[in-house]
C-alpha cells in the first residue's frame, strides 16, 4: 500500500514567502513610525514632567525655564502632522485626496455624499415598498 506523494509546490512556497516578506516590511515600517512618534513624545514631554516634579519638591525651577519646557511639549504636537506624512504612504495618499494643494489635476475632489455612501457601504437602492417586503 503506497501513499501518493504530492509534488512539491515551489510556487506556493515562493508566494507565501513573498507575502510574509511584504507583511514583515509593513510591520517594520509601522514599528519604526510608532517608535519615532513615541521617541519624539518622550523627548518633548519628559523634561517637562521631571521639572514639574522637581518644582513640587524643592521649588527651585525658574519660571522662564519651566515655560521653555512647556513650549517644547507643545512643539511635539506640531511635529505629529509632519512625521505622519513622512513615514506613512497611506496617510499621504488620504490627505492628498482632500487637500487642494496636494491633489493631482486629474483627480476630482470627492463629494460629501459620495464619501457618506462609501463609508456606509450603501449604494443606490431599488425602491422598496411594504407590499414588496411582506
Amino acid at each position: 500500500l503506497q501513499v501518493p506523494h504530492a509534488p512539491s509546490q515551489p510556487l506556493a512556497s515562493n508566494e507565501n514567502r513573498r507575502l510574509t516578506n511584504k507583511h514583515s516590511k509593513k510591520a517594520l515600517k509601522a514599528s519604526l513610525t510608532l517608535g519615532i512618534l513615541l521617541g519624539m513624545f518622550f523627548v518633548a514631554w519628559l523634561p517637562f514632567f521631571v521639572t514639574n516634579v522637581a518644582q513640587a519638591v524643592c521649588g527651585c525651577v525658574p519660571a522662564g525655564f519651566f515655560d521653555v519646557l512647556t513650549w517644547l511639549g507643545y512643539c511635539n504636537s506640531t511635529m505629529n502632522p509632519i512625521i505622519y506624512p513622512l513615514f506613512m504612504r497611506d496617510f499621504k495618499r488620504a490627505m492628498g485626496k482632500f487637500l487642494p494643494c496636494c491633489r493631482r489635476p486629474a483627480e476630482p475632489r470627492p463629494s460629501a455624499i459620495t464619501l457618506s455612501m462609501r463609508n456606509s457601504h450603501s449604494g443606490p437602492r431599488a425602491p422598496t415598498s411594504l407590499k414588496n417586503v411582506l
